[in-house]
């Protein structure tokens, strides 16, 4: 990502935001590759506005570095008032929105699908994607005001190769990567980009129960031989953010060391 003189070179900052400011909004930034995105965007000169169910260690740091620029709220991804709620809150603080990552996500209750209950099914499907929907749609309708912005979610390879126990979260972000194909086209006119980020297995929250024994076999059966970083996949972030990707739109770029191929 590049300063915020470079970007507005590039027609890249928002009308709607404060001169010079561009901002961005990064769902569940409290921790892991959330936590990275803010890190790297505010450093870039980004005002950021994220949420999570509760704050940490990271939130209060953050906020005492960074006052005028980091917004924090407490909200719950399949909270979809609050969501919308909170798009107004970051709207009326810093005047506008340029970016929308949508990192959050959650694999709490889901498992083996024949055991599934009805009710963590309606939940997973909630919070991985009808969440992320509404959040997209209310971002979306801020950015249209300057008639320019850009939307990067993050996905997963589940929704691209089938794995044993995560079918809900598979089909949620398979359906995050078929409404980035249509909102590229919906939403091009108005100068808003969409692309989303398609990550392999690397060290995350929610990669914290995998054993050592299937880290070893995921490394095994992994071209590169290893599992990701999360500075890998915030760099894939970074670059369809950046004006080196000002003609992608409508893309899911896979980060997988080649797991996939």
């Amino acid at each position: 990502m590049t300063g915020s003189a470079d970007a507005a070179a590039h027609g890249t900052a928002d009308a709607g935001s404060a001169p010079g400011r561009r901002v961005a909004v990064v769902s569940g930034g409290s921790r892991g590759l959330g936590a990275l995105l803010v890190e790297r965007l505010l450093a870039d000169g980004w005002a950021v506005a994220t949420f999570s169910r509760s704050a940490n260690a990271f939130v209060e740091k953050t906020r005492e570095a960074a006052p005028d620029s980091f917004l924090w709220e407490p909200v719950d991804l399949a909270d979809l008032d609050a969501l919308r709620r909170f798009v107004g809150t970051c709207t009326q603080r810093f005047g506008g929105i340029d970016l929308l990552v949508n990192n959050a996500a959650t694999l709490d209750g889901l498992g083996l699908f024949l055991t599934a209950r009805a009710d963590r099914i309606a939940a997973g499907i909630t919070a991985n994607l009808t969440g992320p929907i509404v959040l997209t749609q209310a971002c979306a309708r801020v950015m249209s005001r300057g008639s320019r912005g850009q939307i990067v979610t993050i996905s997963s390879i589940n929704a691209i190769r089938g794995y044993r126990g995560v079918a809900v979260y598979a089909a949620a972000k398979a359906g995050l990567d078929g409404i980035t194909r249509s909102l590229a086209r919906e939403l091009g006119p108005l100068n808003i980009r969409v692309n989303s980020v398609v990550p392999g297995f690397f060290d995350s929250e929610l990669t914290t129960d995998v054993t050592d024994t299937n880290r070893v076999r995921i490394r095994g059966r992994t071209p590169l031989g290893r599992v990701a970083s999360a500075d890998e996949i915030a760099d894939a972030v970074s670059f369809l953010v950046s004006p080196h990707a000002s003609f992608i739109t409508g893309q899911s770029i896979v980060v997988d060391g080649g797991i996939t191929c």
